[in-house]
């Protein structure tokens, strides 16, 4: 999960700094001496770390956060303004030129996911209504325009080529100006990448820089190479004048040190963190939902995100009205999980949940694959049986675990599990309707199986 151990390591920091009712200077150092460790174990540029500690020192050991009379918690507040700071304070958008076509130019060493990146990103443009087309620039890497071509027909993108023989800055001006003559308003190149940074590839790339002009250059980074990521972040910007970064596969890195560490060396902020495989694992960057998610508090406003992604709007007003007249069904429960599964991996969503043990989380043996049993026992009832659980005898259970490749343990477990969400619901739309509904325990969710 990323940034697993450093988040672990900061909340039994604030932990400590919690259990005391006044702050001392040395209890402060004390604990600045922690966050340090922390973030170096977690591969933040060093200089980074002296300037970031050095910052919040002097800001906690100051007249507010001494006499307060809740200390621990006010410099978990500092901690998350700094840590927002250094990662960019806000969201950093892409632009777009006043006369279309926009060129993003994508750059990167490889491996890092350049054309996935390309892929992913030309889909998310297409979602928001522009015309994308992806341009093919690598000529050396082998398959190299066969994978963007396939990346491309995943997210039907349609792909410039002009084979391997033309030079790249030839075929990107070719690609902008078939561009212009389809109607595509965003253009992707996707340039050659290296093993390592070398003259030849700096030059080519400025080659075609100076070509198309692009408005953008966006370099693509690997979260789990850590310090080098961020070295190379700074030659390609020394060499070319970046725009923006895309860090990918940020969810295997439990360290996290490019992310916290790239835009404090080169001022270049972050716009899109890769989460995953799929489309929708490739994120916009916010600086502070992502110390929102380090420091354990969650990160209610990206699940909404996602929850609005992945929900159909018909659906959910027909969910309502039903949660109203309290008339849930299995089948109702089942396209909630169907939907849930669109939303990302179980251990990512539990994580952007606020009040959720991090700790715990890290360690907990999440079962990802419970929302296909679920499914696979409502699946194996009849529609008499979904509509009205209450007829399930021993027999039919039988049955059902049967069908489902479960056991009747599973299967009265999920109906224990649907009838507590209704009685829920129900007590949740009497306090809505002004009656006086049950009294719910806080922060209640059902007891869906995710823990083994």
């Amino acid at each position: 999960m990323a940034f697993g151990n450093l988040s672990e390591k900061l909340q039994s920091v604030f932990k400590a700094l919690k259990g005391k009712g006044r702050l001392s200077e040395k209890d402060v150092k004390d604990a600045m001496r922690e966050v340090r460790l922390a973030l170096l174990e977690a591969d933040v540029n060093f200089r980074v770390v002296k300037e970031f500690i050095t910052t919040l020192t002097e800001k906690a050991v100051g007249h507010a956060v001494m006499e307060a009379l809740n200390p621990g918690q006010q410099v978990i507040k500092l901690v998350d303004e700094q840590l927002t700071a250094l990662m960019g304070s806000t969201q950093s958008q892409l632009t777009f030129s006043a006369k279309p076509p926009t060129v993003y130019m994508m750059v990167g060493l490889q491996g890092a996911g350049k054309t996935t990146s390309s892929g992913k990103l030309s889909g998310i443009l297409r979602k928001q209504g522009r015309k994308p087309l992806l341009v093919a620039c690598d000529i050396y890497r082998p398959a190299a325009i066969k994978q963007l071509q396939v990346v491309g027909k995943t997210y039907n993108i349609p792909v410039f080529e002009m084979g391997d023989k033309e030079n790249p800055a030839i075929i990107a001006q070719k690609g902008v100006e078939y561009a212009n003559q389809n109607g595509h308003d965003v253009v992707l190149i996707d340039t050659a990448g290296r093993l390592h940074i070398d003259d030849e590839l700096m030059g080519e790339l400025a080659q075609v820089k100076s070509t198309v002009m692009p408005q953008e250059i966006l370099l693509v980074v690997d979260a789990m190479t850590g310090q080098d990521a961020v070295n190379v972040a700074q030659t390609f910007n020394e060499k070319l004048g970046l725009d923006g970064i895309i860090v990918t596969k940020l969810d295997s890195d439990t360290r996290g040190g490019a992310v916290l560490s790239v835009k404090a060396v080169t001022g270049k902020p972050i716009k899109y963190v890769g989460m995953g495989e799929k489309l929708e694992d490739m994120e916009p960057f916010y600086p502070d939902r992502m110390a929102s998610r380090i420091l354990g508090m969650g990160d209610v406003l990206s699940l909404i995100d996602k929850a609005q992604q992945a929900f159909d709007e018909k659906q959910a007003m027909e969910l309502e009205q039903k949660i109203r007249q309290n008339t849930l069904t299995l089948d109702d429960f089942l396209v909630q999980m169907q939907q849930m599964k669109k939303m990302g991996p179980l251990k990512d969503l539990l994580g952007m949940m606020p009040g959720i043990d991090q700790s715990q989380l890290a360690g907990a043996n999440i079962d990802e694959n419970a929302l296909n049993h679920v499914e696979a026992i409502i699946q194996s009832m009849t529609k008499h049986e979904r509509r009205d659980p209450s007829i399930l005898n021993g027999s039919r259970k039988r049955r059902i675990a049967t069908g489902s490749g479960r056991t009747i343990q599973d299967v009265n477990r999920l109906l224990k599990q649907f009838e507590e969400m209704r009685k829920m619901m129900k007590g949740l739309t009497g306090s809505m309707s002004g009656k006086k509904g049950k009294k719910g325990r806080k922060g209640f969710l059902p007891n869906l199986p995710f823990f083994n």
